[in-house]
């Protein structure tokens, strides 16, 4: 009770700080100049207001309209919450228009509207044509929403499309074609039950039934049983799903030689025994949340022969309504659909079972921390990280909207709208959330030097609850538990040690070790043990011993007392000669790499030369092809002086040892990442058609200010400083960083980790 308390108080904070709730409205145009002004409003707004009035298809020239989706709700049925009114359905809608945004780059309205009955809604959706070009309608009870639904789409001339019901269709249409290939089964042959008869149910059935699926085969139970032409208490939609059959009443009975049972019900109410009655090779949908109708660990002990997906994030096959409603929008807007029809519902279908067949690309492998994701029993449907999907399920949609003759807009010219597609991509911090499900494929220990402050023990406990490492707090019992209880942080069942009496566990295994390392260097076997008590020298002796897989430390202290320990006790990395700091900043544009931010004050050649090797080496295992500028103040010679005459030696020098880096420099920070006016200037340039991502400065104090600058002044969130060239992982904070800071710092670490570890085999292997 007390975590569960902790949670929410976490999720009421994300909401309300800061600027409440997740979304705003960003200007695209600039607004800098009285000029600007004139032109966004008055008098500059009257010219395309009037070519809009001689031609209304205008408005998608010159307005935001053919990428704006309206996420429309009246609150009668959020998630699982039930009816709690519009203004309450208000932080979901807002969550939906974040996904949308992130996914697929389709900007959103939330409208949460007081209309319970479908000529309200429907008088007031419709009026909103205008605004939109698309609507997403979302969490409005059944059976309104069937009504409502068919009548705006009659009605309007833009797509619409209810989420609850078509998109766990969609995906889960895909998992049954992928499962059933798999399992040996044919559509037309199979006999399936649906538990649930909901919107999404009945949304299922129907896909299910164009993709081949008899119905004379389907049995569907709501919660007073099974679906017979009978009862007096249904609606006309769900009486489409009735059976006649006589040999079956309860669940249990239409569960018997069942080739597919698909959930959209209730947790737990499938049995072991209920599964064991199933056809050979079953396979189940049991799609309810949290709890599924059946326990995953249940199912596959019960039955081997299983193919199973739930809607959780944490089993294989997770059916995740993010897989489809992102990018059927984006097909349908960029080719100006008048509708969101059965042509494009299917295509999408396809193109999502499809995906999955294919060879997955290295990006998924590494968000979900795998050698080698393959098509098979717990692989049937894409993960949500595919970046193919947005390329795919929205070119597919954009075709049969096409095909199917309710685009205004035709694309003849594919391959350019791929790349249009696959420029949306990126624009934001996906690459955190790759790292951050990497991460949780194979979590670490990670070893806290400064245990004894909130924002590290908060920092923990999120670590810990989202499974994406495992703490070691070091510091001073009492007070670290004094600050649990102050702030309600629930890690009572967390490794505490206490360093400063010198009694810590190993203390005398770590004092031999450094006194080894060090004694020709000043340092005696007695100052060997005072140094354990500090908590850097301990922690740093945890990870090298391996009882910790990472170190985090620097929040509090400077950057030189937290490293040197690092380098005492583990030291670098066989081959390389010293240690670097880079900087992840998270732009609109996408990542960028910076360093070295934090270790080498003025690098020489030679040095700048290991540093780039260094940078350029980590970014790739980001699964990104690094693009090197070397920055000065001058353009390839254009300036003489110290700087530019080093940074053009070292240029030479990697390109020399390195023929394969793509690099180039000396370079001004404006011409490395404008791909522009780089190559109207200096088309020679090995960097010449996209912008740099990787930027290595001449000097410490460049480097440091240019992030810090980009931090406050340019809104990046920079993550790191990434520390590199360590024989084992230790990371130091920035001082004073915020919570999610380290967070994401912690993260860098796992991963760190856990290539370090990878490595580490492949060389035992050899």
């Amino acid at each position: 009770m007390h975590n569960k308390t902790n949670r929410k108080q976490d999720a009421l904070n994300y909401h309300s700080k800061g600027r409440p709730g997740k979304i705003q409205v960003v200007p695209t145009k600039p607004t800098d100049t009285q000029r600007d002004l004139t032109m966004a409003y008055s008098p500059g707004v009257a010219e395309p207001c009037l070519r809009i009035a001689e031609n209304v298809d205008d408005v998608y020239k010159y307005t935001a309209k053919g990428n704006l989706v309206g996420v429309i709700s009246n609150g009668t049925a959020v998630l699982g919450l039930g009816n709690i009114g519009p203004e309450a359905s208000k932080p979901v809608m807002e969550g939906k228009g974040l996904l949308f945004k992130i996914y697929a780059d389709i900007d959103v309205f939330d409208l949460e509207i007081n209309a319970t009955t479908p000529d309200e809604f429907v008088a007031i959706v419709k009026a909103l044509e205008p605004t939109f070009g698309g609507i997403n309608l979302e969490d409005i009870s059944a059976p309104t929403c069937f009504e409502i639904e068919r009548r705006l789409k009659a009605e309007m001339k833009i797509p619409v499309m209810h989420d609850d019901q078509h998109g766990t269709a969609i995906i889960s249409g895909a998992a049954l074609i992928n499962a059933c290939e798999i399992q040996g089964k044919k559509l037309d042959k199979i006999k399936m039950v649906v538990n649930g008869a909901g919107a999404a149910a009945i949304s299922c059935s129907r896909m299910y039934l164009s993709l081949g699926v008899k119905q004379e085969n389907m049995v569907m139970y709501d919660i007073n049983g099974l679906i017979t032409p009978d009862r007096t208490d249904l609606d006309e939609i769900r009486l489409q799903f009735a059976t006649t059959r006589k040999d079956i009443k309860s669940l249990a009975d239409g569960m018997k030689n069942a080739d597919v049972f698909v959930g959209l019900s209730a947790g737990n109410v499938v049995t072991a025994d209920m599964l064991k009655t199933m056809a050979k090779n079953p396979i189940v949908f049991a799609m309810a949340n949290p709890e599924p109708e059946i326990a995953y660990d249940i199912a596959h002990a019960t039955r081997k022969d299983i193919i199973m997906a739930t809607g959780r994030s944490d089993f294989p096959n997770q059916v995740n309504n993010v897989l489809g409603f992102p990018y059927i929008f984006r097909g349908a807007l960029d080719v100006r659909a008048t509708a969101i029809n059965e042509e494009m519902k299917i295509a999408a279908v396809n193109a999502i079972a499809s995906i999955a067949k294919k060879p997955v690309p290295e990006a998924v492998n590494l968000a979900y921390n795998t050698k080698n994701i393959k098509f098979g029993r717990e692989y049937i449907i894409p993960k949500p990280m595919d970046q193919r999907l947005i390329i795919e399920v929205s070119s597919a949609v954009a075709k049969a909207a096409i095909d199917s003759g309710v685009a205004r807009k035709v694309i003849t010219d594919w391959d350019a709208y791929v790349e249009e597609l696959r420029a949306r991509v990126g624009a934001d911090d996906r690459i955190m959330r790759t790292l951050t499900n990497k991460a949780k494929q194979n979590p670490k220990r990670i070893v806290f030097a400064e245990a004894d402050t909130y924002k590290i023990l908060k920092a923990a406990q999120i670590i810990k609850e989202e499974g994406i490492a495992t703490p070691i707090l070091l510091g001073n019992e009492a007070t670290i538990k004094r600050i649990m209880r102050e702030n309600d942080l629930y890690l009572d069942d967390v490794q505490i040690i206490d360093t400063k009496d010198g009694c810590a566990p190993n203390t005398q295994k770590y004092a031999d070790h450094l006194y080894t390392k060090r004694q020709r260097k000043g340092v005696s076997l007695h100052e060997s043990k005072k140094l354990m008590a500090d908590r850097n020298y301990y922690g740093a002796s945890m990870v090298q011993f391996g009882e910790a897989d990472a170190l985090i430390s620097g929040l509090t202290k400077d950057y030189v007392t937290t490293i040197k320990p690092a380098l005492q006790i583990i030291g670098t990395e066989d081959g390389i000669n010293r240690v670097a700091g880079m900087y992840m900043m998270l732009t609109p544009k996408g990542p960028v790499f910076f360093g070295d931010t934090t270790v080498n004050v003025n690098p020489t050649v030679q040095e700048l030369v290991d540093i780039t090797v260094l940078i350029e080496r980590s970014v790739k295992q980001f699964n990104i092809t690094p693009r090197v500028a070397m920055l000065s103040y001058s353009n390839f010679g254009s300036n003489g002086g110290v700087i530019p005459d080093k940074v053009r030696e070292t240029v030479q020098m990697l390109h020399d040892k390195y023929p394969d880096m793509i690099v180039d420099g000396d370079m001004q920070a404006n011409f490395a990442l404008n791909p522009a006016l780089l190559r109207d200037n200096f088309p020679f340039s090995t960097l010449t058609g996209k912008p740099a991502n990787t930027l290595i400065f001449p000097n410490l104090e460049s480097g440091n200010i240019a992030y810090k600058l980009l931090q406050e002044i340019g809104g990046a969130e920079a993550v790191g400083p990434i520390l590199l060239g360590l024989k084992k992982p230790v990371h130091v904070l920035q001082l004073g960083s915020s919570v999610r800071e380290i967070v994401n710092m912690i993260t860098i670490a796992v991963v760190d980790a856990q290539e370090k570890e990878d490595a580490q085999n492949n060389t035992l292997k050899k």
